[in-house]
């Protein structure tokens, strides 16, 4: 028994340091952890997540969360290079500290939702275009629905995508207006289903403090699969969700499967 105890503390130990090491930054705001070769993820003390990708010649930030102080400090820490500064979608949580980056990129369909401080310069970006950081290229996918205008971005040759909010952090929200019909997710998920089948095995989603893992193409199809459901009037029993936010419907409901969870409006199913 004592020989068990020996080895049950030194693995403790060891799966402590290793989980340490992974960890690069840390402020009051938020964490800064290596996540993959030249991959790291950024998770504020809020919960909202960012993500930093480092190519041989270029580099990219993908949101930039809420209220972190010098953001744009904070990322030079990781990487020197030239940097990218993409949006998945113009939510407070994803753009809320773009005024520290003199550029970013975004979907066109998300103006609606950007707010007017903003004093930068704004690049529309469109379904297949390509970012090359030299090395690895990035490419957007427009998948609308939580958002008109949001986006996921593929790394192809790591079979990685970064998806914001489009599918959720374990629940998707698709209560907020400006509201989409059910059938925009549903065509959202076949798309991110095709795209898994081509080559795509993780999906590391807006809010990773949630969840500390990838999704995986079952998820997008429990999605999927709920959204029907939605449609077609056979989803389980929905619950009424007790998160209500400023530009949400006043009564959102909530139905799950498996992993996947649907918040949405009654009144905008269709």
């Amino acid at each position: 028994m004592k020989q068990i105890s020996y080895f049950l503390t030194i693995f403790c130990l060891l799966t402590g340091w290793l989980t340490a090491s992974a960890q690069v930054f840390k402020n009051s705001d938020l964490t800064i952890s290596k996540l993959e070769d030249h991959v790291w993820v950024v998770e504020t003390t809020d919960k909202t997540t960012m993500y930093i990708i480092e190519g041989n010649d270029k580099a990219m930030l993908i949101d930039t969360g809420t209220k972190c102080e010098k953001l744009d400090e904070v990322v030079r820490t990781i990487t020197k290079k030239p940097l990218y500064v993409v949006i998945t979608h113009a939510h407070g949580d994803h753009d809320g500290n773009i005024g520290y980056f003199k550029e970013i990129y975004l979907h066109p369909a998300d103006t609606i939702l950007l707010g007017k401080s903003y004093k930068g310069i704004v690049h529309f970006v469109k379904d297949g275009d390509v970012f090359d950081l030299g090395g690895k290229k990035i490419e957007v996918s427009h998948m609308p629905a939580h958002t008109p205008g949001s986006i996921v971005l593929l790394d192809r040759q790591a079979g990685t995508c970064y998806s914001g909010d489009a599918f959720g952090s374990g629940q998707v929200w698709l209560q907020l207006r400006p509201y989409s019909p059910m059938k925009t997710y549903i065509s959202s998920c076949k798309k991110m289903e095709k795209l898994m089948d081509a080559g795509i095995t993780k999906v590391y989603c807006g809010h990773y403090p949630y969840v500390k893992k990838a999704y995986n193409k079952q998820y997008i199809t429990e999605m999927r699969t709920l959204a029907e459901a939605l449609v077609d009037g056979t989803a389980p029993e929905a619950k009424p969700h007790p998160q209500k936010v400023s530009i949400g419907s006043d009564h959102p409901m909530m139905v799950t499967l498996g992993e996947a969870t649907i918040v949405f409006d009654p009144e905008h199913i269709k």
